[in-house]
């Protein structure tokens, strides 16, 4: 275990990470010697052709899946020898999500969905922490209205404030403007890189939209499961 993997500038280390899987052809190289660190507070974003890799490589990011080769370090935590129930603890305690579809809890409000990852890390003030992200995400009038209720938009940033309210130190948002116009996309990724500079929260951006990559400070470019490409972005 390297001093650079325990860095404590850095959320994230990726370590010559492969993941191979069967398939009725035989085995499939899916990611093959992925090298990367993301410091704290970074944002980046990671793009690439539909089947470049992206969402496997945010799986293994995260501690939802296991690399075939090679170490993930997550805040200094090393996922690699970890069981499921090791992985889903560094999780729930350093993780945040967005998804392109949202995963909000049909069944509650929009109050109680942001509230939910509070209480399962014992927040004692989960109510009043989600009151206050909702209110400055410009959803009061919203907080008791249910996923159905809500439009598109709301739903996402319902989805962000839950992700940002337990304070992660890394929010992975996949495709997160997928199911929206164009200017409610732009609004909602406003949003998170808003939250973003106010946080010490790392945001990693998985899209195949270059327009939304170039709000990062940094680029990450997969093809066919290589790095092809790390850099900085120029504003």
């Amino acid at each position: 275990m390297s001093n650079t993997s325990l860095n404590n500038d850095n959320a994230l280390v990726v370590k010559n990470v492969s993941k191979i899987v069967s398939s009725p052809e035989g085995k499939l190289t899916i990611l093959s010697d992925i090298n990367f660190i993301v410091t704290k507070g970074e944002s980046v974003a990671i793009v690439g052709a539909s089947g470049a890799g992206k969402s496997t490589l945010l799986g293994l990011m995260a501690g939802l899946d296991s690399t075939t080769k090679g170490r993930i370090f997550l805040n200094g935590h090393d996922l690699t020898d970890m069981d499921e129930d090791g992985r889903a603890s560094v999780r729930a305690k350093n993780v945040g999500f967005v998804f392109q579809s949202f995963h909000l809890i049909p069944s509650l409000n929009a109050l109680e969905n942001v509230m939910l990852p509070l209480e399962l890390i014992g927040k004692q003030s989960a109510k009043k922490i989600a009151k206050e992200i909702l209110f400055g995400l410009g959803l009061k009038a919203r907080v008791s209205h249910y996923p159905h209720q809500l439009s598109g938009g709301e739903k996402q940033r319902v989805a962000i404030a839950r992700a940002f309210a337990s304070e992660p130190t890394v929010l992975f948002a996949d495709e997160p403007t997928g199911n929206l116009d164009t200017k409610t996309g732009e609004n909602i990724m406003k949003t998170m890189f808003r939250l973003n500079q106010e946080s010490t929260t790392t945001l990693i951006l998985v899209t195949h939209n270059k327009q939304l990559a170039s709000m990062c400070k940094r680029e990450i470019i997969l093809d066919a499961g290589l790095l092809i490409k790390d850099n900085k972005i120029e504003k």
